[in-house]
């Protein structure tokens, strides 16, 4: 490939990725923790986080996500439901203990902390809960989930997918990428074209 060839054909690919559509990625920020304000019910106090150790303190509904993916980072405060975010998108929750029927609804509020905004709230299945719940993303950082459907059995789990969009490369960057391309071959490719032919 000719030296002309490869900066036309790099040129075309910067100029794809610029325009490429988000993409989804898991909730893991590389840039900042990643931090959850959630309620019960329509009460923030209906939350118990794992950075105020389940405890009912002001505050208490708000957590970040745990490193270690070992537990939950949530309660609610009657104790009814764990509630699980991995860092891959997994929001999953589990019965535990058994649960009457009733309405339960809990929103996930991820302000600014998430590296994209929200796409997609997907039904991935259960395990001892039948019934689908209504998901709903309610804008770009914030989530909910209406559980009024579902009849658990003890210990039983249902889980979603959220889906992130990754950011995308502003056209700056690209037209950036494409000057230093050029201040590199730039040299090489004027030496070529001066180069005497036999």
């Amino acid at each position: 490939m000719t030296t002309k060839n490869l900066v036309s054909s790099l040129a075309l690919a910067v100029i794809g990725a610029t325009t490429a559509h988000a993409q989804a990625m898991p909730l893991q920020n590389p840039l900042q923790d990643v931090i959850v304000t959630a309620s019960y019910n329509g009460d923030a106090t209906g939350m118990l986080g794992l950075d105020h150790l389940f405890a009912a303190e002001p505050g208490s509904n708000t957590s970040g996500l745990d490193p270690s993916g070992s537990g939950v980072e949530f309660l609610t405060a009657d104790f009814l439901f764990g509630i699980d975010l991995s860092a891959s998108g997994a929001l999953t929750v589990f019965a535990n203990s058994p649960v009457p029927t009733g309405a339960y609804s809990m929103r996930f509020d991820f302000g600014s902390s998430l590296a994209g905004a929200i796409t997609s709230f997907t039904w991935a299945g259960a395990s001892g809960a039948s019934g689908v719940p209504v998901l709903t993303i309610v804008d770009a950082h914030t989530i909910a989930l209406d559980l009024g459907a579902v009849e658990w059995s003890d210990y039983g789990s249902l889980t979603a997918a959220i889906g992130v969009a990754a950011p995308v490369p502003e056209p700056a960057g690209a037209a950036m990428l494409l000057a230093g391309l050029a201040a590199l071959t730039g040299p090489g490719l004027a030496r070529r074209l001066r180069r005497p032919r036999c």
